[in-house]
């Protein structure tokens, strides 16, 4: 870990920029790429306490600065528990001056222990679960006097006031340097309020959604609070005139909201604006939500106060949402809102409706809303509806792929949270049937196709079938042969796949949806032999043929199921499944098909049928004896394709067959195949087989004296091209590859 803050210490002044700053289209800051890899990797730079709290295994000294975002990348992410914010105790190496632990899952004792000993300036502990309470806050505060002395800007929204256990005993006026205090979404009542009220620093407020019924205390504030919020007070017992007598009170004030996404029937807003001379230092106004502001109230209010730079008129009378400025600023700062953040991105799909620009920062806005309102099923519907609107067709190709990520983990964590609801389901697919995203874009590609497979399961409607089994298709062949094996391994997905398959055959129609249909059973079958055994108990095999009868014309149709029925062949113990008379007439016709490809994974099927000995084989002798003839016969008559016919994720298949001496067209085929990819995609497939040892079974099979000739020249070219590519790439050419003349 030292290395990896040196490195950070080198480049600090050329790429100090804040994780929660940096563009997306910009490549990551060195800052947030080493706070990542820590934060990610806690456990191999640690040691466990005896209380399972980690500690680092070497005294390491952070720049105060980086430890600040540590703390607030964990968080973020979801890494801060009471185990991992243990690496905070040592105040000496890690210092903290602004916590960030929002959202986070610690216990009041874990918070305690790891965060109270430091000096703080800050801390923001909004939404951290319901064990950590305030008073549990304030009561770890108080046990350090100098954060108490140093504390200026203290953030609890929406934490839980106090224990039903105990009384409250620790107070907010102990933190005498307090400048700033947010208690919105709080059981907070008119006692705290009194208590609040005596800070003799405080300058900003926030008590929205609060218990409040009475703000008289304000006024012990009155010289000094510049900012005070009062959105949505849903108990406030005083008249209009009270409030105004209080407010109108507060000289110094600079910031007033007193918005409501309730909208309430209060005439406060309408009474304030029509006050002539109150709150002369005023340079900011919210009064969203409010139906009784006017046009003339607002204007003239303005005029008389030429120092305004804002007012908020989201969902009033006068227009708050009437082009994108408005809109914008709208989910900006009511990001945390969640019915203004509503009503925002409900004008917002109006406006983006029509673009033709790639507009990132308008889906990082939308990103923020969904992030900060998850289980908001009016705020997902509509942010998922505006995410498709700003990445539809060729807007995603604009877009930075960071941003792409982090959208598309939103809109899968919003098909997990609503998976009945029908057209929230239906604008996340569409956003993820968007090539960019599925091909370039990083994000948790198992979890999408389970999600895309469930919902497959419970619906029928055929547009949205088509999309769903396209990102099943592509998805399966991105996995990797576990997850693909572990997602085939569901009997419900191989059911529905086939079910599908068989509607399209019977109906005769070759369409999107079964091509991508038959893909995705293609990329779940390989290597995978659970599935492949799923696939034949559920009648495929009599299914494919029939899809092999009904349309014989059809070569793409062709190879999608031979190539899956090559997956079904790979499988020793379901060869006696395929060793019927009929089905390998079938194949053996398609042998000498004048399509390569599907000439090409017929014999496939036929190399691994053929592969195992006379003992095995439950035909007849001479039956097998004509299909090897065939199948090296076809071979050597194939002309070399112009792209690459096929994609594997792994040579291991070949192997087996590459020791078939006594059969040479099985040898043929498979150092057919494997000279084919390695021609053809040199990069991928040569480094692969570097790999997975398939030099020396190579060298083995070339120097074999039984080794047909036909196989010893193409183990010879492959041989050409990994030492071609190991020239290329600088790996160590110290392995000698022999070159003997072809055994006649």
């Amino acid at each position: 870990i030292s290395g990896i803050l040196d490195v950070y210490l080198i480049y600090q002044t050329m790429l100090f920029i804040p994780f929660y700053l940096q563009d997306e289209a910009s490549p990551a800051a060195l800052t947030d790429l080493c706070l990542t890899y820590v934060s990610q990797n806690l456990e191999c730079f640690c040691v466990k306490r005896p209380d399972g709290s980690l500690c680092f295994r070497e005294a390491v000294l952070f720049p105060q600065e980086l430890a600040d975002q540590l703390l607030a990348k964990m968080a973020t992410e979801g890494l801060l528990n009471d185990s991992t914010v243990g690496i905070f105790r040592n105040c000496e190496y890690l210092r903290l001056r602004r916590a960030c632990i929002r959202t986070a899952r610690i216990s009041a004792e874990a918070f305690q222990r790891a965060l109270c000993p430091h000096r703080l300036l800050e801390l923001d502990a909004a939404r951290v679960n319901a064990d950590l309470t305030i008073p549990d806050i304030l009561q770890g505060l108080a046990t350090n006097k100098y954060c108490q002395e140093s504390l200026q800007r203290l953030v609890l929204t929406g934490l839980t006031m106090s224990s039903l256990e105990e009384p409250i005993r620790y107070r907010f006026s102990s933190l005498q340097a307090l400048r700033s205090l947010s208690l919105a979404n709080v059981d907070f009542y008119d006692s705290g309020l009194v208590d609040v009220c005596s800070l003799p620093r405080l300058e900003s407020l926030d008590l929205s959604n609060t218990s409040v019924t009475n703000l008289s205390p304000l006024l012990g504030l009155k010289e000094r609070l510049r900012s005070l919020t009062l959105h949505q007070l849903k108990r406030l017992e005083m008249s209009t005139a009270q409030l105004l007598g209080v407010i109108g009170q507060l000289d110094v004030l600079q910031h007033l909201d007193i918005s409501d996404d309730k909208q309430f029937t209060s005439d406060v807003a309408r009474q304030l604006l029509g006050h002539p001379g109150i709150l002369p230092a005023l340079v900011s106004l919210d009064v969203s939500g409010r139906k009784q502001v006017t046009d003339a109230a607002v204007k003239a209010f303005v005029e008389e106060r030429p120092g305004m730079t804002f007012v908020g008129l989201l969902a009033t009378d006068v227009t708050g949402e009437a082009n994108e400025t408005q809109i914008c600023e709208a989910l900006r700062r009511y990001s945390e809102r969640e019915g203004f953040v509503r009503e925002a991105l409900f004008h917002l799909f109006s406006l983006t409706h029509v673009m033709e620009k790639p507009r990132p920062d308008i889906l990082k806005l939308v990103v923020l809303g969904m992030r900060n309102h998850p289980a908001t099923l009016n705020v997902q519907l509509a942010a998922s509806a505006c995410v498709f609107n700003l990445t539809k067709q060729d807007l995603a190709a604009g877009m930075p792929v960071r941003l792409l990520s982090t959208v598309t983990q939103l809109l899968l964590e919003a098909m997990r949270t609503f998976p009945n609801h029908q057209q929230l389901q239906k604008n996340c697919l569409l956003s993820l049937c968007s090539d960019r995203i599925l091909q370039e874009v990083p994000f948790n590609r198992f979890e999408a196709a389970k999600l895309v497979m469930q919902w497959l399961c419970n619906h029928e409607d055929q547009n949205m079938q088509r999309m769903a089994v396209a990102i099943i298709s592509i998805l399966a062949a991105k996995l990797s042969t576990e997850q693909t094996a572990q997602l085939g391994a569901e009997l419900f997905i191989v059911k529905q796949l086939l079910h599908i398959v068989r509607q399209k055959a019977t109906q005769g129609v070759v369409d999107a949806t079964l091509k991508f249909t038959l893909s995705a059973l293609w990329n779940l079958t390989d290597e995978s032999p659970t599935t492949c055994r799923h696939f034949i108990e559920n009648q495929g095999l009599d299914l494919f043929i029939k899809v092999l009868e009904s349309f014989p014309n059809e070569s793409s149709i062709q190879q999608k199921v031979l190539g899956l029925l090559n997956n079904i062949a790979e499988v020793g113990e379901l060869h006696g499944e395929l060793m019927v008379q009929g089905f390998l007439d079938h194949i053996s016709n398609l042998l000498h098909s004048l399509e390569v490809e599907v000439s090409y994974f017929a014999a496939g099927i036929l190399a691994h049928l053929t592969s195992r000995g006379e003992e095995a084989w439950t035909l007849s002798p001479s039956l097998r004896s004509s299909l090897l003839e065939q199948l090296h016969n076809v071979i050597t008559k194939w002309p070399t394709p112009e792209c690459e016919m096929v994609a594997y994720r792994s040579f291991n298949p070949f192997f087996p067959l590459l020791e078939c001496f006594h059969t040479p067209g099985v040898q043929l085929w498979a150092a057919w195949a494997m000279q084919h990819v390695c021609s053809k995609n040199a990069s991928r497939y040569c480094s692969m087989l570097l790999e997975e040892g398939g030099l020396q079974q190579l060298e083995h099979v070339h120097a074999h004296p039984q080794t047909h000739k036909d196989v010893k020249m193409l183990a010879e070219s492959i041989l050409d091209s990994l030492q071609r590519h190991r020239a290329r790439t600088g790996q160590p050419a110290n392995t000698h590859i022999s070159r003997r003349p072809p055994t006649q």
